[in-house]
């Protein structure tokens, strides 16, 4: 009998999938649901896994609109490696990195880390509050969590409201359905679902 003490620890995590262009896989749906069958290869097994749904590109006109989806993984991996395998998917699928916010194959963004702020609290307030122009232009150095992003994004949101509506931002203590109350109804009204 194996000691419970050489169990590897199983941590949880949110996950979003999103793309907006067609890969050698196939359309963008194709391409995402290729790419979760990679997770398990990456020490990422899926526990919850939300409908697909289609979501204008962000920011407006950049594009034709997305497929997203949101799941929930859970892991014994540390948080730096859930982003390492998260990019490798991304690279696995075809996806390059040239220009922020541009039509992408494959998009795996890691929302949070069981109920880590990384890599402190001050350092995730400081890109929380950065303003939209230099959100165009500056990316972390680091891995922060939980995403700075969470609470402004509807397409993050309605996926995840469909895995996890109860789940609490551990800096600002508000839940996925409270942060998706917040949302304007004209935005929520351009999602639609297209696969469950």
């Amino acid at each position: 009998m194996q000691d419970p003490k050489d169990q590897k620890c199983k941590h949880y995590c949110l996950i979003t999938l999103g793309a907006n262009l067609p890969s050698a896989t196939g359309t963008a749906l194709q391409t995402l649901e290729k790419s979760l069958e990679l997770f398990a290869l990456e020490s990422l097994q899926v526990s919850r896994i939300s409908k697909w749904f289609s979501t204008p590109a962000f920011p407006a006109g950049s594009g034709p609109d997305f497929v997203n989806c949101a799941v929930m993984v859970e892991t014994s991996l540390a948080p730096s490696n859930v982003l390492s395998a998260l990019h490798r998917i991304e690279a696995a699928m075809g996806r390059t990195r040239e220009n922020r916010w541009e039509p992408r194959l494959c998009d795996l963004d890691l929302i949070a880390y069981d109920d880590l702020i990384l890599p402190d609290l001050a350092t995730f307030k400081q890109w929380k509050a950065l303003d939209l122009a230099s959100q165009k232009t500056k990316a972390p150095d680091q891995l922060v969590l939980p995403h700075p992003r969470i609470q402004d994004r509807s397409f993050v949101l309605v996926p995840l409201h469909d895995i996890a509506p109860d789940w609490v931002h551990p800096v600002t203590g508000i839940t996925v359905s409270e942060m998706l109350a917040a949302i304007p109804t004209a935005d929520l009204a351009e999602i639609s679902v297209i696969s469950t």
